[in-house]
């Protein structure tokens, strides 16, 4: 049992120690396996105890850095479930993510349009699931069909995530303005979705 434990300690000091070797100068691929053992505090050899090699941990950092993200979005409905505004705490909610988790945000964009086809593939599946979670919500809090929640929730996302992109490296006051604009993009959408349904 204690053998367990310690092999996820030293495994998730290894996902830990890459997440920060990441940085707006710095890409998942200009990392090496070396650097990160190194930032973990052990020998090269024994990352090949937790990972097959750096790809494999990559995958895991995108993993890691949608699920992240996709918890705190489902902790923000239920503070909309609580009485918050829809769009205006999620907007907040993922603006604080993109502020206090800027390496895990900063890796889903630039795999997102990276060289490795595995990565691109494993932060479209990220962003699959952030739509289909949307969907859900839109379609049982609205009254909207399933295709046209579909749609409206496919827009929102790709929406935020442009607008994150703008973000992250923004200061205050800048990010200030950005969710005030995404606000309101997001409202027209939604105001949009719900004039073609005649509601």
């Amino acid at each position: 049992m204690r053998r367990q434990q310690q092999k996820l300690k030293t495994r998730r000091a290894i996902i830990d120690a890459a997440f920060n070797l990441l940085d707006e100068q710095r890409s998942l691929s200009s990392v090496s396996l070396r650097e990160v053992a190194r930032a973990a505090g052990i020998a090269p050899t024994s990352f090949y105890r937790h990972f097959k090699d750096i790809d494999e941990l990559g995958l895991t950092l995108v993993d890691e850095a949608g699920l992240a993200l996709r918890q705190l979005m489902r902790q923000a409905r239920s503070r909309i479930d609580a009485g918050g505004g829809v769009i205006s705490t999620s907007v907040n909610t993922f603006m604080e993510f993109v502020v206090s988790n800027s390496n895990e945000f900063r890796l889903l964009l630039r795999e997102h349009s990276g060289t490795s086809p595995a990565f691109r593939a494993a932060v479209l599946r990220e962003i699959q699931h952030f739509i289909e979670e949307l969907t859900d919500y839109t379609a049982n809090h609205t009254g909207l069909n399933r295709d046209l929640a579909g749609l409206q929730a496919e827009a929102m996302v790709k929406l935020v995530f442009s607008a994150g992109a703008e973000a992250i490296d923004a200061n205050a006051a800048q990010r200030k303005v950005h969710a005030q604009r995404l606000n309101q993009q997001l409202r027209f959408i939604a105001r949009g979705a719900a004039f073609y349904a005649g509601k």
